[in-house]
């Protein structure tokens, strides 16, 4: 999810578009470093929880936000440190006033640990202007991987450094992620500074044409299908929409032999937010309902499947006066029906991390 201050996301490709054309590709290579991530992995249970500012991650809060992420059931907790560039066109990356702070992101990867949660580290690039990370082209490409390369490096150090169990190399950047070599020399550098597993988070409608697969060990897909074009609280219609999906990554998921992890996935807590689960203002008006039916029909359709490796929710609670969208319609489960979903699914459901 593009994240720069809480910015709209700019509407994605029509519903029609939706599900994966384009999805066959050639049999993965089996000299790959993984076969099903990571060896005697379960189905990651996961609550992202991002950070707007440098000081983010150092607010008294965190300790209460871990804490309740984890009595929801889950037992992972994602972080977000973003860089910025400053248009599409750009070919470097800095880290501005609202890049969390490495000390603070040490702090709460320590806190969050202490908590009984492991921890995904998902740095991401985002433009000072809001636009879409997808929109990313820059005019100079291999200047723009040699500064991406030091940007993701340098937080796959604190990765390892903190204990972070997974990394994700990259999220949502279409318009380079079809660089096949570039790629391979990142990942390549990521592998020499960290340990743990990696993975990719592409879009929804993105992840079919990544060629790097066979390079990482999980396949991410940031899971923001859109489920039709009504609203609706019924989870079941909901998982109609869902089962030609859940079809089509089972058949890629073999044929790259990887599991798929949703790195996210989320809907707003508004009227019509399974229609564009991207769209961080798709109504004004507040439906609870809609939002639990949409993390019900997830996790009734994909639990359980042998080729997925589980789920990241986008997102927990905004910090205190940093977020633009209300609470009670933002992507937020806490405090609402979403939040109930969970808690019956994954609390005392067993350990399935892995």
């Amino acid at each position: 999810m593009s994240t720069t201050r809480k910015k709209a996301v700019a509407a994605l490709a029509a519903a029609a578009a939706l599900v994966l054309a384009g999805c066959s590709g050639e049999p993965a290579d089996d000299s790959g470093p993984s076969r099903t991530g990571s060896p005697g992995d379960g189905q990651v249970r996961g609550m992202t929880l991002p950070s707007w500012s440098a000081d983010d991650y150092d607010s008294p809060r965190a300790e209460t936000y871990l804490r309740d992420i984890a009595h929801t059931g889950a037992r992972w907790v994602v972080f977000t440190p973003t860089w910025y560039q400053r248009s599409t066109k750009d070919v470097e990356q800095h880290p501005t006033g609202e890049t969390a702070s490495d000390a603070s992101l040490r702090r709460i990867t320590a806190l969050a640990h202490r908590a009984g949660l492991k921890v995904m580290l998902k740095p991401h690039v985002d433009l000072v202007d809001g636009t879409d990370r997808a929109e990313i082209r820059p005019a100079d490409r291999a200047a723009w991987f040699a500064s991406y390369e030091k940007f993701i490096t340098h937080y796959a150090a604190i990765g390892n450094d903190t204990g972070a169990e997974r990394f994700v190399v990259g999220t949502e950047l279409a318009g380079v992620s079809g660089d096949l070599e570039p790629w391979r020399r990142v990942i390549a550098a990521v592998r020499a500074r960290y340990r743990e597993p990696l993975t990719y988070a592409a879009n929804y409608d993105e992840y079919a044409k990544v060629p790097f697969w066979p390079e990482l060990d999980v396949i991410g897909i940031d899971a923001y299908w859109p489920l039709g074009s009504a609203p609706t609280a019924d989870a079941g219609k909901l998982g109609q929409v869902w089962r030609p999906v859940a079809d089509e990554l089972a058949a890629f998921s073999g044929r790259q032999h990887r599991k798929i992890l949703f790195t996210e996935a989320g809907y707003t807590s508004q009227r019509g937010s399974t229609t564009a689960p991207y769209s961080w203002t798709v109504s004004k008006r507040q439906d609870t309902d809609e939002q639990a039916a949409g993390y019900r029909a997830l996790l009734d359709t994909f639990t359980g499947r042998d080729w997925w490796a589980g789920v990241c929710w986008w997102m927990w609670d905004d910090w205190p006066d940093s977020g633009e969208t209300p609470a009670k319609l933002a992507y937020t489960p806490h405090g609402k029906p979403a939040e109930e979903v969970l808690r019956s699914r994954w609390a005392g459901s067993g350990d399935a991390i892995d």
